[in-house]
Parts: C-alpha cells; structure tokens; sequence
C-alpha cells in the first residue's frame, strides 16, 4: 500500500504541477491576445486549470493525512457548455475580416499540444487507477481537456482563416448538422 500510495502521489504532483502551468500559461496567453474572443477564451481556460489545481491539492492533502482515496472528491464537468458558451458569445461581437496574428496562432497550437499531453497523462492515470472515485476523477478531466482542445481548435481554425470558418459554420447550421 505504501508504494502505490507514493505512486498515486507523485502522479497527483504531476497534475498539479502541469495544470499550475497550464494556468500560467492561459494566463499569459490571455494578456497577450489581440482581439475579445482570444482574451476571453483563454482567461475562462486558465480559471478552469485552477480549478483543476484545486481538486487536485484537495486530493493530495487527503491521501497524505488520511492515508487513502477521498471518496467524497467527486469532479463533475460541464461537457465543456461553459467554454462553448463563452466562445459562442464572444464571436457574436467578432469581425469576419479579423487578422490572425502568429504568436496568437503560435500559442493557440501550444495550447492544443499542452491539452493533448494532459488529455494522454489523465487516460494513463485512469488506466492504472485503483479506486472508483479516483478513476472517474481521471475520466472526468480527460472529457474536460478534450473539449478544451476542440475549443482551442475550433479557436485556431477562425484564426487562420475568419472569413471561411465563419462560412463552414453558417452552412453547417442550415444543413441542420
């Protein structure tokens, strides 16, 4: 037990560490950015890493003093409604001819590249969990960082070429899809 309690520390360290990172660099990325929806976007990511974080320390905290998987830690997820939302609102007061400018393109990639590792990292843990609570916790945030990256996509398509995304997507709801 105490080895695998050390495992499941160190791999709660290591969540910790990448969704501290994670909000430092939404953070920054947020300051950053040239346009509403960009700020917007990446501000409401780096609040969502916090929250991470803040599970996680809880988790922690419990399984150092209490020697064991709190089983009261539950992690629900939205499906990722509240990001959808604030990118959908945010693109509501966009201009069609925005111009995408490249550290805005760099750091969305570097974003999509950060939520797939994170994605990879939460699966493996889920893998190798061996209680309920701490596999749904794993399997929770896996859904979670999906949505962040499709939303980070969906981000990086518009950047790169407003005018067609906007057309792909206008067609896509008079296809009824």
């Amino acid at each position: 037990m105490p080895e695998e309690q050390d495992t499941t520390l160190g791999a709660l360290q290591t969540a910790l560490k990448m969704e501290i990172d994670g909000k430092e660099f939404y953070l920054n990325a947020s300051k950053t950015s040239k346009n509403k929806l960009g700020k917007e976007l990446l501000k409401t990511l780096s609040v969502e890493e916090d929250i991470h974080r803040v599970v996680f320390q809880n988790i922690y905290n419990t399984i150092k003093s209490k020697k064991g998987w709190p089983d009261q830690e539950k992690f629900r997820t939205d499906g990722g409604r509240g990001l959808r939302t604030v990118f959908a609102r945010a693109l509501e007061a966009m201009d069609k001819d925005v111009k995408a400018i490249p550290t805005e393109v760099d750091a969305v990639q570097a974003g999509m590249d950060m939520e797939n590792k994170t994605l990879d990292f939460y699966k493996s843990r889920s893998d190798k969990s061996t209680y309920d609570a701490e596999k749904q916790l794993y399997d929770n945030l896996a859904i979670q960082e999906g949505e962040h990256f499709r939303v980070l996509l969906d981000y990086f398509e518009f950047l790169k070429n407003p005018a067609a995304w906007f057309v792909q997507k206008e067609h896509h709801s008079l296809d009824g899809g």
